[in-house]
């Protein structure tokens, strides 16, 4: 289950659980170099390398990598920022290659350096030295993490030097895919280094990267109807009517059996004025809730500030799922609370939960539990967290996606597969990669009227469905 992420800290406890399982810190860096000097045979001609060691293990990789890549004919030499210590000292002791001047000049003249400074789990800025060195590169291929970028947090600590390739090893860090660390780190690749699968069982990972693998789309069977396929009700506002159409529109391609807009009566015309398969009603929201079959709710799109302010707290009442977005996203976290899934941007989540700071991850995890609500982070780096404490990362998300009504759409998305049955997670984590993904087949020029089309396009390429989410 490669779509597992891992901390810094949950990494070092899967290195000890390997170690007591018997494999030898050694034999692992011997791996993790042949793997690193293996993805630049593979994507670079042969150069003049310098490898940057740092001290301790990540230091170790570099020292294999640079054997391993003397090895086969390549000019390769050694800077080292400081003695090797523990088991890194051995494998420099392999080394039998040039060693240079740890300066800004030799890194300049290299056609390649390899940044085999720290590790992930770095807990301090880089030095402005280190800085130095390493900005003088032409072209860097990082080690674990690009030296100076926290892996949990993908934040830089101090200046953090732009890698054209980044190898990793047995799981991703949060930093891989959390901005800007996913740009920093270039191209990515995973490297299997004989770290046994097991060792997971003594870390239990609570976050990975979102995708497929986490989830199951409904389906509907033989048996399956309008209504067993769930009524989705929208409450639209009386000015800003193009947002609650495009939410409408996205339930229904990704599913939703029924859509019905809660319309004010001056704007119900509008509103009909839509897809004839879109139903209208002007009724209040007290009527409609009578109605039983009406199980999920979307309140805020286009709503307005005020109008949400007023309806949230009834619907809240009825105990109906509900998808808070935008305008009703407001008020003290309490106000919020018996929301089924909240997706904020990153302003709306300032307004409610107060600033996230460099630990996004830990914010939206904190801002799940605080609401028990499923929140999800919007952005290109979207953080989807459960009140239990799963969390993903969803990074499939393309540049163009940021455009106007785009976030009603995936409020929608996730109301129509609640609708259908599918738990809140999962129905927020199904919507984010779906939305991504139908952005991507779209390419440059999308809109936001396009995606909804776009994705029932990409369900119809997911037969049969993925099964297989972690499970609360």
């Amino acid at each position: 289950m490669t779509h597992d992420l891992l901390t810094p800290s949950e990494m070092a406890r899967a290195d000890a659980a390997a170690v007591a399982l018997g494999h030898s810190v050694v034999d692992l860096m011997e791996a993790a170099g042949a793997a690193v000097a293996d993805a630049i045979r593979r994507r670079f001609p042969p150069c003049r390398v310098l490898v940057l060691c740092g001290p301790g293990n990540n230091g170790g990789d570099g020292y294999v990598a640079a054997r391993r890549l003397a090895q086969i004919g390549w000019p390769v030499a050694v800077a080292a920022s400081a003695p090797p210590r523990g088991d890194a000292i051995q494998a420099a002791a392999r080394w039998h290659g040039p060693n240079l001047p740890f300066t800004p000049g030799e890194a300049a003249r290299a056609d390649l350096v390899v940044d085999a400074l720290f590790g992930a789990g770095l807990t301090r800025d880089v030095s402005p030295e280190m800085s130095a060195v390493l900005a003088a590169a032409k072209r860097i291929v990082a080690i674990d993490v690009p030296s100076g970028l926290d892996g949990a947090t993908g934040d830089p600590r101090g200046v953090v030097a732009q890698a054209a390739l980044t190898v990793t090893f047995f799981r991703r860090k949060p930093a891989h895919l959390l901005l800007p660390g996913r740009t920093l780190c270039g191209e990515l690749v995973l490297a299997d280094i004989g770290l046994p699968d097991e060792v997971l069982q003594t870390i239990q990972p609570r976050s990975w990267q979102n995708g497929p693998a986490l989830w199951r789309v409904p389906r509907p069977d033989a048996a399956s109807h309008k209504y067993t396929r769930g009524h989705v009700t929208i409450l639209g506002g009386a000015s800003m009517t193009g947002a609650a159409r495009l939410a409408a529109a996205a339930a229904r391609r990704v599913g939703a059996g029924m859509l019905t807009i809660a319309s004010p009566p001056e704007a119900a015309d509008i509103y009909r004025t839509g897809e004839p398969g879109l139903l209208v009603d002007e009724r209040d929201i007290a009527t409609l809730l009578t109605d039983p079959r009406r199980t999920v709710w979307v309140c805020g799109p286009g709503l307005g500030i005020d109008a949400a302010k007023a309806a949230l707290p009834t619907l809240l009442a009825a105990g109906r799922q509900i998808v808070v977005d935008a305008d009703a996203i407001t008020g003290p976290p309490n106000a919020l609370l018996g929301a089924t899934v909240m997706t904020p941007h990153l302003g709306e989540f300032t307004r409610v939960f107060g600033p996230p700071g460099p630990d996004r991850v830990a914010a939206v995890r904190a801002a799940a539990a605080r609401t028990n609500a499923v929140v999800l982070l919007k952005g290109a780096d979207t953080i989807i967290a459960a009140p239990d404490g799963r969390v993903t990362i969803n990074a499939n998300a393309p540049p163009w996606l940021a455009t106007a009504g785009a976030g009603d759409v995936l409020a929608g998305l996730i109301a129509g597969l609640l609708a259908q049955g599918m738990p809140p997670w999962d129905a927020a984590c199904a919507a984010a990669w779906l939305h991504g993904a139908a952005a991507t087949a779209l390419g440059p020029g999308l809109i936001a009227e396009d995606l909804p089309a776009a994705v029932a396009t990409c369900l119809r390429g997911m037969s049969p469905p993925w099964s297989g989410a972690p499970q609360s």
